[in-house]
């Protein structure tokens, strides 16, 4: 083929992902503009964590951890979903539903701080600390600004409309972590990231009135907020269940250790969770309403699964290797050496942040079917599981023991939404699977490239090191690309 015929491919390929009005073409802009926003949000945390762990002592950043772990609690518990509700129901444009949405999110808002505000004397006295008491009541003030957002915020997201979802979410994100910065060369310690994780809010909720102008009305429709509840009862409990999971680590590792552990730890776990936090944004925010917008067609819906899935084993185990390969030098190259310590639990913690992102596939996909409660009873097995294992695990393993109690938690919760996956939508789990192969096969290569590297003395110092994993990685990738493709090519001539 010449290079006219190329280029011709190339750019109908281009106009019918990117300029055509199908869905596909929506979900993949979005795709890129969240993908896009996201990053630079990511790197600008990142580039903050590299900062402030050279300028602050990692008791702050443990300090922070319980304040962020304590609050979740209260939003967890009052939590109902209205934003998904919204965006998935049909009506959820109208008026009505926006307003109704709106003083249900301001009234749940209100409630969960009042409920911080009074229990941050007993989280204070728990852990030993008497500072965490104002630090709640101030760093949660963030919670008012995010239930006052512009009612018709959430149309940008059930609309597809990401570009300005974007601006608002991503962008505010950044001057809350601009803020914090200069905070911390001004008063310093762990005042200024309390009151920077405030700001983000702050900044969300001025750019969505900007973007978005449009004040609530004071009228109530009883229809409206009926139909938001009964999805939003359906979704009840989950963020509790999910907090479960995802927080008790702290909860009981801030108990058994000193808030310094503490903060080596959490620290050290975030730079594997900051790329999750892309992902599963980028995932909620595109795939979510792609799959509410053909929830009657099962067979489409299964191609997203697989398609979405291949992309993500894609693009995420060879990472993980890489990760475990050279731990110890990303962590003295990102925050210095005193965070070393906590490789093993950065290692761990890949792996499970893998296997969550695939999770968040099929939870997206519940989510758009409108039948949240079958996350619910996956969310519910893992935080069973995480609670009983984390305290034995941390008493056993140390620090570790976290992140081992989580991937635990996460693999049975991954496993039963995938079984519950094929009941409601008929997916062929022997199809699903094949997805895995290609990848895993040169993934095992990587690794035994690595080990073998490490075994012979090869690239032992930092740089070098994380240099030789990191081209490594990007053949695994070369290799990989063209089997997938290869597998997507076959399957679309069998259909």
């Amino acid at each position: 083929m010449n290079f006219a015929g190329i280029q011709d491919r190339v750019k109908v390929t281009f106009d019918r992902l990117l300029r055509a009005g199908t869905l596909r073409a929506k979900a993949t802009r979005g795709a890129m503009f969240m993908g896009g926003g996201s990053v630079a949000e990511q790197s600008s945390r990142f580039a903050r964590n590299m900062l402030l762990t050279r300028l602050l002592a990692p008791s702050a950043f443990g300090a922070m951890a319980i304040v962020l772990s304590s609050a979740a609690i209260v939003g967890a518990l009052t939590e109902v979903g209205l934003r998904a509700a919204v965006v998935q129901n049909p009506r959820g444009g109208e008026k009505a539903y926006l307003n109704a949405g709106w003083w249900m999110g301001m009234g749940r808002a209100l409630s969960a701080y009042l409920i911080i505000f009074a229990m941050a004397p007993w989280v204070a006295h728990f852990y030993g600390n008497a500072e965490l008491s104002a630090l709640l009541r101030v760093t949660l003030l963030g919670t008012l600004f995010d239930g006052a957002m512009s009612p018709r915020s959430i149309l940008l997201q059930k609309e597809m409309r990401f570009s300005r979802w974007m601006a608002i979410s991503n962008v505010g994100a950044i001057c809350g972590v601009v803020l914090t910065v200069i905070l911390s060369f001004t008063i310093g310690g762990v005042w200024a990231l309390a009151i920077g994780y405030c700001s983000e809010n702050v900044f969300r909720c001025l750019l969505s009135y900007i973007l978005c102008p449009g004040l609530p009305s004071l009228g109530w429709d009883w229809d409206a907020a009926r139909e938001l509840y009964k999805y939003s009862r359906a979704a009840f409990g989950l963020s509790f269940l999910n907090l479960v999971f995802s927080r008790t680590d702290i909860f009981v590792l801030g108990r058994l250790y000193s808030a310094t552990q503490l903060g080596l730890y959490t620290m050290s776990v975030a730079l594997v969770q900051t790329p999750s936090v892309f992902l599963t944004a980028m995932l909620a925010q595109t795939l979510f309403p792609a799959v509410a917008h053909v929830q009657e067609d099962k067979e489409r819906v299964n191609r997203i699964i697989i398609e979405v899935t291949s992309w993500l084993i894609l693009l995420g185990l060879p990472s993980v290797v890489v990760i475990y390969l050279c731990g110890h030098s990303l962590l003295l190259i990102a925050y210095g050496s005193r965070y070393v310590a906590g490789a093993g639990p950065m290692s761990v913690a890949a792996v499970a942040v893998f296997l969550n992102v695939l999770n968040v596939v099929m939870t997206c996909v519940f989510s758009g079917l409108g039948r949240p409660e079958l996350h619910r009873r996956a969310v519910a097995a893992s935080a069973v599981i995480m609670i009983i294992a984390i305290y034995p695990a941390c008493k056993l393993l140390g620090m570790i023991g976290g992140q081992v109690s989580a991937l635990l938690a996460i693999s049975v919760s991954y496993l039963l939404q995938v079984l519950r996956t094929r009941g409601i939508t008929g997916l062929d789990l022997l199809r699903y699977g094949r997805a895995f192969v290609p990848t895993l096969l040169v993934s095992g290569g990587l690794l035994g490239f690595g080990l073998g590297a490490h075994f012979f003395g090869l690239a032992t110092k930092p740089l070098p090191n994380i240099a030789l994993s990191a081209g490594a990685c990007v053949i695994a990738y070369a290799l990989c690309v063209p089997a997938f493709l290869k597998i997507k090519q076959n399957r679309a001539s069998g259909c």
